[in-house]
């Protein structure tokens, strides 16, 4: 059956399936980042400082770090459209918990199961694109997939900062609940049957950062986005200080860095099809750039506006850029290496989140967009430090592996 479905010159018949795919990623990353837009009424709410209410953002990327590579293996002999099912069933869960947590540590607790439920979206569906679609359209396919990620910050950040402000955090982490089971339930009907391709072992994710372009790669990914979400997660706190800015108009702003987003997702995406470290490369810079400015605009509503759809653009591109990489580099062992991935990005994420909001209670907000930029630039040079053409990766009977 697999072999049909791969097979199939028909485009149209397996594009639902590519966007159901996409409208999980969608739902575990805004499930993900929805305390970033809710970071002052999460905290005002429970009484928390802006630097510990962002541990909601850091615990479920320390889980998802640690699940994205032991959850391809404890699952290895499962259909994936039923793993993908299962964990968006479970991001149901932890969403109606964390609605209902009458303390912050219950409400960790449920973060820690949306942690699980990230780390195994990302291993599986990052590598399904050139399952569900011929050869030629993969990268495409893989661009839509990840655009699951830009639109969630279109959508799903500012959204639940409006509902945040309209309804309280408890009632936007509720509605995530509904749409989590509404989206298990659309992968049960719209994915083909999508049967492991053998079983991925400990070994052969540890064996893949033996290759060097790889390791390049995943260092400059760890670097970029530890910095985007040392500044990211506090952004809100960041732009409400600039005087122009009222509160109501942060949600428009972030609406305008998402929209940006899935520009960079698309655009990045055409030209990671084909040159995908120069793709990273570019956004790398442009990032660092722009976060640095960020943190220059002091209060400039102009000046933090443009910089702001800039960073949108930008970090729009980093997902689907990295992605083709690693698949250019381990074309034999996608499922293994999007698993390295999503850990070594999740673990970024809580990485980046957490010196974030050390910076932040520390030296304001400024302190975590300085920190921010700073390693967005040190990711251009570990990405300029790998040599291209170096992470071929060996013959299956290479002793890599």
């Amino acid at each position: 059956m697999e072999q049909i479905i791969e097979q199939s010159p028909d485009r149209g018949a397996l594009a639902p399936a590519v966007l159901a795919v996409a409208v999980a990623t969608f739902t575990v990353v805004t499930t993900e980042m929805l305390p970033v837009g809710l970071l002052t009424t999460l905290g005002d709410g429970l009484g928390l400082s802006d630097g510990t209410a962002g541990l909601t953002v850091t615990l479920p990327g320390v889980v998802a770090a640690l699940a994205a590579p032991v959850l391809p293996v404890a699952v290895r002999r499962a259909d994936r459209r039923s793993v993908l099912c299962a964990l968006l069933a479970l991001l149901a869960g932890a969403n109606l918990l964390a609605a209902l947590a009458p303390a912050f540590g219950v409400l960790l607790a449920a973060r820690a199961l949306v942690g699980v439920c990230i780390g195994g979206v990302w291993a599986v569906a990052a590598g399904l694109g050139v399952r569900l679609v011929r050869a030629e359209d993969a990268g495409r396919a893989t661009a839509v997939i990840f655009s699951g990620i830009a639109v969630a910050s279109v959508l799903g950040v500012p959204t639940g900062t409006l509902m945040g402000t309209l309804a309280g955090w408890r009632w936007t982490f509720a509605a995530m609940a509904g749409l989590a089971l509404a989206v298990a339930a659309l992968l049960a009907l719209l994915l083909p049957p999508l049967p492991p391709r053998g079983a991925v072992r400990p070994a052969e994710i540890a064996g893949l950062l033996r290759i060097p372009a790889l390791r390049a790669g995943l260092l400059a990914v760890a670097l970029l986005v530890t910095g985007h979400f040392a500044a990211y997660t506090y952004v809100r706190p960041a732009l409400e200080r600039v005087p122009a800015i009222s509160p109501e108009a942060v949600s428009g702003l972030l609406l305008g860095y998402g929209v940006a987003g899935v520009a960079g997702n698309f655009l990045a995406g055409a030209v990671a099809a084909r040159t995908p470290r120069r793709a990273l490369l570019t956004v790398s810079a442009v990032l660092a750039g722009t976060v640095l400015l960020t943190a220059r605009a002091g209060g400039s509503l102009p000046a933090t506006v443009t910089l702001l759809v800039v960073w949108g653009l930008a970090y729009g591109g980093v997902s689907v850029s990295a992605q083709n990489w690693l698949m250019a580099t381990v074309p034999a062992h996608r499922e293994a290496g999007s698993a390295l991935f999503a850990g070594i990005f999740n673990a970024a994420i809580a990485l980046g989140a957490l010196a974030g909001g050390r910076a932040v209670d520390r030296f304001e907000a400024a302190g975590a967009l300085w920190l921010g930029g700073t390693l967005a630039a040190l990711a251009l040079g570990a990405g300029l430090a790998g040599r291209p053409g170096a992470g071929r990766e060996p013959g299956r009977g290479s002793r890599t592996y």
